[in-house]
């Protein structure tokens, strides 16, 4: 039966071996069950209530992606836009969270039209195949950063002067350094927890060196035992495995829809809108592309308008629940690196979440040592794409370098993409090759040059 639900073996793999990825994709990504209810708490939100909403909306949204889409991809509050949402929404423009919940679901239906008209796959379809290359490594990149940050491996270094460190009190902390004085360092290598980790990062490698089916579920296992046997990790007090939430406090339906639209929230819908197309396209295209979803011919994406449609209700759909944006996660790509082709990944992933409804205690046991890891490895994976841009061709081989290097060095895919949009017509054109530019890209750069000047 799953066979036939899934094609398991038209894509090539097993049951066994999606239900593995589905583990380490969840087990990659659980870090949002603590991260959306400390970052929206501080929007005045009630954590049990965030961690209801990411639970409840992250696992039946995924669960649908896998069903309906056959994608291994999984979806959950986006760290960045959770980010914008407290600090810059709610925080810094003095709207209350249910306002700004109000803007999240009308940015989601903005997305449901944008992808039942065909808008959002004629944008994918319009991307250069260099384009749709350097997103999947820069992916990887990028999702090897967070990693080597979450591990203590990679350290960011700031050296401020007596005026930077004035303009820091004075702006208590919401201020820009400048270049000068920050730099990426190594890490702390005599730090236990850092030292952990790159044993991790060796053991894991060397299982996968050996093609030990399960290599990363095996080193996050491993490791999470060695934290605890080691005393780098211990028991919180009175712990106990299973929780039941308390759904009295939950948020449900409690968004802000005609206050967000008599507040003329234009720029925030806009910005919404904005970073979680690019996000979740660079996602769904480099997770499908590293799951050789595409049709090897046409470069198509089969079933990508319908996993579009999912995350698209996706955003509203946490809106309702009480989450900013749900979106298709990177950390996704853990699972495909761990073999995951087909939804039963997704499926496994979206079950395990609403499991931690019950059982969030044990879930946040698996310390950082163990899964940052895990996003390194991956990242390494996704970098064996690069071979297949032209860098000899300057047309093709600088946009293609702006995505990646954007990605993991300003934090965030939107900028990425957003940068080789840019100057892929423009080298194009001055070139004297304007005949090889699909028309789309000429609207998708002006959308982005729009964005950053005025918004």
């Amino acid at each position: 039966m799953l066979d036939k639900l899934f094609t398991l073996r038209e894509r090539n793999t097993t049951v066994k071996t999606e239900i593995l990825a589905g583990i380490t994709t969840f087990i990659t990504m659980a870090y949002i069950l603590f991260l959306a209810p400390n970052i929206l708490s501080l929007a005045g939100m009630d954590k049990d209530a965030v961690l209801i909403a990411t639970a409840l909306g992250g696992g039946l949204v995924t669960i649908a992606m896998g069903l309906f889409v056959n994608y291994p991809i999984a979806l959950a509050p986006g760290v960045g836009l959770l980010a914008f949402y407290s600090f810059t929404v709610v925080m810094g423009m003095g709207i209350s969270w249910q306002t700004a919940l109000g803007a999240v679901f009308i940015s989601g239906l903005v997305f449901l039209v944008l992808t039942l008209t065909s808008i959002r796959q004629m944008i994918v379809e319009g991307i250069p195949a260099s384009m749709k290359v350097a997103i999947t490594v820069g992916i990887g990149l990028f999702i090897a950063i967070i990693g080597l940050k979450l591990s203590g491996l990679m350290a960011i270094s700031i050296s401020l002067s007596p005026n930077s460190l004035g303009q820091v009190v004075q702006t208590h902390g919401n201020m820009v350094p400048p270049a000068s004085e920050t730099l990426l360092t190594l890490g702390n290598l005599q730090d236990g927890n850092t030292l952990l980790a790159l044993f991790s990062l060796m053991f894991t490698s060397l299982l996968m060196a050996r093609n030990v089916q399960g290599s990363l579920l095996i080193g996050v296992l491993v490791t999470t035992i060695i934290s605890y046997a080691t005393g780098l990790s211990t028991l919180p007090e009175h712990f106990q495995i299973f929780a039941i939430p308390d759904f009295s406090k939950a948020a449900f339906f409690e968004l802000d829809i005609p206050g967000a639209l008599h507040m003329g929230l234009i720029t925030i819908i806009f910005s919404f809108t904005f970073v979680e197309l690019f996000d979740s396209m660079g996602t769904l295209i480099g997770t499908a592309t590293k799951a050789k979803i595409a049709d090897p011919k046409t470069g198509s994406f089969p079933g990508l308008g319908k996993a579009m449609t999912v995350d698209a209700i996706g955003v509203s759909a946490g809106a309702l629940l009480g989450i900013s944006t749900i979106t298709a996660f990177v950390e996704s790509a853990s699972g495909v690196g761990a073999g995951g082709r087909t939804g039963l990944t997704a499926v496994t992933t979206g079950v395990l979440f609403l499991i931690c409804l019950f059982v969030s205690p044990l879930v946040l046991l698996v310390p950082n040592a163990a899964t940052s890891p895990i996003l390194i490895l991956v990242g390494a994976l996704m970098l064996g794409a690069i071979k297949d841009i032209d860098f000899d061709d300057w047309t093709e081989g600088f946009p293609a370098f702006l995505v990646i290097a954007l990605m993991p060095f300003t934090y965030s895919i939107a900028n990425g993409i957003s940068a080789g949009l840019v100057a892929y017509p423009l080298l194009k054109i001055v070139a004297g090759r304007a005949k090889e530019i699909n028309w789309i890209m000429y609207v998708l750069a002006i959308l982005v040059l729009i964005r950053y000047i005025f918004f």
